[in-house]
């Protein structure tokens, strides 16, 4: 992936930067002309494995990373990485949807009021750029982690103009599907069950999913980075497959054991959407990305009332059961694509536990 020459000798934020998309942004980012990068997170035993990761695998760039004790929810410490900062990528959240359903106010905490605690400092240091990583589920949302983000989109969405105005700074965000073998995904999981010789607990068999690998959740953070003005909102078309489908291309890689279907856990769907019937009107095809702009009124409510739209949606969203579906053979090449089954093949440790 092509590092922009605007990086250069700048400072870099990202929130939530020991989890597996912070690690797969240091792996593009750290040997690039970018200055520094600093990491925000709540865990120091994952800082402290990555800190001893840098240092052996890259020790002439190691120094460029800093690490910072924060959460979110506390806008202090989010001023206090903030400071002097260029860019943020913000991709601290709560995301696994079951702890989500049985927890929603940790999850409003996070996802809603952690995102407007980084607009706030990023624009009270003027920030040039921050882009906000959301999910699938924000779409059509019916559970409270998609809930969450949904709104933290909105969030975005709302202080974009203002925070222009008054500080320059652009705010975008990012939707993309199911990350293969990120924190919670399914993927380890089948590997486990399958060197374990248990069954591989499918929750139904013809569920489909959006599949990208972590390189591909960078680059399109990276296009947002790019080509965002305030507001927008960026997908990539992604490939999908049914759940059945991906539990056998994960068996054709690492070995046969026998399906146990359990049945859908709270708040999952039979397919996720990546854009919606309503923003498929304002989205611009960018070639391998839609952009969504955002909406355009002012805060002359008559305009929501008085000044109505024709059109209110397209035909179709897009959605893991309309993109492309990948049959088996695809899931293997899809998968092989992602360090985690490369590493897990070769029998090597993970370099960051995500």
């Amino acid at each position: 992936m092509q590092i922009s020459d605007s990086l250069k000798n700048k400072s870099l934020v990202i929130t939530g930067g020991t989890g597996s998309f912070g690690s797969t942004v240091l792996k593009h980012f750290l040997t690039s002309g970018i200055g520094e990068i600093r990491i925000i997170s709540r865990d120091e035993k994952k800082q402290d494995t990555m800190r001893h990761i840098l240092q052996a695998r890259y020790p002439e760039y190691a120094n460029k990373v800093s690490f910072y004790i924060g959460d979110v929810r506390d806008i202090e410490s989010v001023r206090d990485v903030m400071f002097g900062a260029n860019f943020v990528f913000h991709a601290a959240a709560l995301k696994e949807v079951p702890s989500c359903e049985f927890f929603p106010m940790e999850a409003v905490r996070t996802n809603i009021l952690g995102t407007d605690n980084v607009i706030t400092a990023a624009v009270e240091n003027r920030v040039e750029r921050v882009v906000f990583l959301s999910t699938d589920k924000a779409a059509y949302p019916i559970n409270a982690m998609g809930m969450t983000k949904a709104v933290g989109e909105k969030v975005v969405q709302a202080r974009a103009q203002k925070a222009y105005e008054r500080g320059g700074t652009v705010l975008s965000c990012t939707r993309y599907g199911n990350v293969m073998c990120s924190r919670g995904s399914v993927i380890p999981l089948f590997i486990d069950q399958i060197k374990r010789q248990v069954p591989i607990t499918i929750t139904d068999p013809n569920m489909t999913r959006f599949l990208m690998n972590l390189d591909e959740a960078v680059a399109l953070v990276a296009f947002a980075f790019e080509h965002a003005e305030p507001g927008d909102l960026f997908i990539q078309k992604a490939d999908a497959s049914t759940i059945g489908d991906l539990a056998d291309g994960v068996m054709k890689v690492f070995g046969k054991t026998e399906k146990k279907i359990i049945g859908t856990r709270h708040g999952e769907k039979l397919y996720e959407t990546l854009m919606t019937k309503e923003e498929r009107l304002r989205a611009v095809d960018m070639g391998q990305y839609f952009k969504i702009l955002p909406d355009g009124r002012s805060l002359n409510y008559d305009k929501f009332y008085v000044e109505g739209d024709v059109l209110t949606q397209s035909k179709d969203a897009y959605t893991s059961h309309n993109t492309n579906r990948l049959d088996i053979d695809g899931v293997v090449k899809k998968i092989m694509s992602t360090d985690y089954v490369k590493e897990e093949l070769e029998g090597r440790p993970h370099a960051v536990e995500a």
